[in-house]
């Protein structure tokens, strides 16, 4: 659709239409739609529509013509439709999800207006509410609050269930009195029916007694619609003595307050294993239209506004937890470099390295080996186990290693980027280091054996690209040496025959 409309200088031919069709020069409604004419930045006239709501449509007959649903039933849907729509800003709504959350769409900010989001934490994943008003104009925006949804969602559930009990002990009342009366009414229109099939029988035998013998055909014909009228008489009557044994019995004073008490324990329902979080939202739902949630966290509680269906308010004080200052933390970049050193040295080390870079712990100390192995323990980080085997071979810097392997520095670093060589760092920033073995001098060689092939046929021959042979070769699903010189110098690839098949 396009934007808002800006008139500019048309064409000959729109101007044209314009000047001679006055239907080009504004907009008009038919049906349910507004069509409005506008010129575009070329100068052309264009139409856009625009659906109108129901209040606003030329021609509305209702009950015009049988439907599937009848209409009461269509506008419930729309409501419901409209209700399950994403609501506007500091608009509550939307549909109901099958999160815990209670209070799903139905909160809002004290303080900003704006929908709280819903968020879930720890091991049970406990509900929690937030306003995103700090997230607005680039982060710049104004921090609102950010609480825990639990003991919120039992006072709001508490004081739902209070106000629904009077209700629900008048709803059994009547519902039994109902019930009682809708049987009554039953019998007495097949009482009715019994009486109507009973006159109609009397009035064909009375007719039947009336017709001249001489006439044979006539009687006969009265004489079977005797036969069918006292049929449907005697259908009927089974029908009434069957509905009249089956009378339920009337209530006494004892088993009315034994259904009444039963009627009013609706925590039984609302804490019931059966009953789902979407049930409960929909219960909430029916009597609740929205939670203003005011955070006064220095203070130490929280005030709800609970705004009922009706225009009636109620004001909740929910005690919430105080801000606790923080205590000391280890530095984020030093936890961050943790597990890395310690898939490579033991605590004693690390704390050694560590202190020479001249961090500190979370009071301000030099690291020790107990301090590591405990923040170790604490962040969940394993501890280094030695290899079975010592590994072989010279640990060299990339200047030596370079000039063992008769090449550049600059291919080195770039083999190590790309995985072709693996290289060692005491600590992450510090110089590589390359551990020269016959492991390394056999992938080094003059001339590539038959069976290798250039990058560029292995990326046409895997049908990939260049990045996800380097990738297989790094974990050691291809193999690959380097040609150091002639006229086809770099990496030579040797190819699995027989490739996994897809579901293999």
């Amino acid at each position: 659709m396009p934007g808002p409309i800006r008139w500019v200088t048309p064409t000959y031919h729109a101007l044209h239409q314009i000047l001679t069709n006055p239907v080009y020069a504004g907009a008009y409604t038919y049906g349910k739609t507004r069509y409005e004419r506008y010129v575009d930045e070329q100068g052309v006239v264009r139409k856009r529509a625009r659906h109108l709501p129901m209040e606003q449509w030329s021609v509305l007959i209702r009950e015009h013509h049988p439907g599937f649903i009848d209409w009461a039933t269509f506008e419930a849907n729309q409501a419901r439709l409209d209700s399950n729509t994403k609501p506007q800003p500091h608009q509550a709504g939307g549909a109901v999800r099958e999160g815990s959350a209670l209070l799903q769409g139905l909160v809002t900010c004290g303080h900003c207006g704006r929908r709280l989001h819903v968020h879930y934490r720890g091991r049970n994943s406990a509900p929690g509410y937030h306003c995103a008003g700090k997230d607005l104009v680039n982060g710049r925006g104004v921090y609102c609050l950010n609480v825990g949804g639990t003991v919120i969602e039992l006072a709001v559930a508490d004081a739902f269930l209070q106000a629904i009990t009077p209700a629900a002990v008048e709803a059994m009342r009547l519902s039994v009195e109902q019930l009682q009366a809708n049987h009554d009414a039953a019998l007495s229109q097949w009482r009715l029916e019994v009486e109507r099939t009973r006159y109609e029988a009397e009035r064909a035998e009375r007719r039947y007694r009336a017709v001249e013998p001489e006439n044979r055909l006539v009687a006969r014909g009265l004489e079977s619609e005797w036969e069918n009228r006292l049929r449907d008489l005697a259908a009927a009557e089974m029908e009434l003595r069957r509905r009249e044994q089956q009378q339920p019995r009337a209530l006494g004073p004892e088993q009315l307050q034994r259904i009444q008490i039963l009627g009013s324990d609706i925590r039984q329902v609302w804490y019931a294993a059966t009953t789902t979080d979407r049930d409960r939202k929909e219960l909430l739902r029916t009597l609740l239209e929205e939670v203003i949630l005011n955070l006064k966290r220095a203070e130490g509680h929280a005030r709800l506004i609970l705004r009922w269906r009706g225009g009636a308010f109620t004001t909740l004080d929910v005690p919430v937890p105080k801000f606790k200052p923080m205590g000391p933390r280890t530095d984020e970049d030093t936890i961050s470099l943790l597990p890395r050193l310690a898939a490579l040295y033991p605590d004693e080390v690390i704390a050694g390295i560590l202190n020479r870079q001249g961090r500190k712990t979370a009071t301000g100390e030099r690291f020790t080996a107990n301090q590591v192995g405990s923040l170790r323990r604490y962040r969940n980080i394993p501890r280094f186990q030695p290899p079975t085997e010592a590994p072989t071979g010279e640990l060299v810097s990339i200047r030596k290693a370079a000039q063992i392997l008769g090449m550049n520095t600059s291919t080195i670093h770039r083999w190590l980027a790309d995985g072709f060589i693996a290289g060692e760092q005491v600590t992450p920033g510090a110089p590589w280091q390359i551990r020269i073995n016959d492991e390394l001098r056999s992938r080094i060689v003059q001339q590539a054996p038959p069976e290798y092939v250039p990058m560029i046929v292995a990326t046409a021959k895997l049908g990939v690209s260049r990045q996800t042979v380097l990738q297989r070769v790094k974990r050691g699903e291809l193999k690959a040496v380097l040609v150091r010189q002639g006229r086809h110098k770099g990496l030579r690839i040797k190819l699995i025959d027989e490739q996994p098949k897809l579901f293999q």
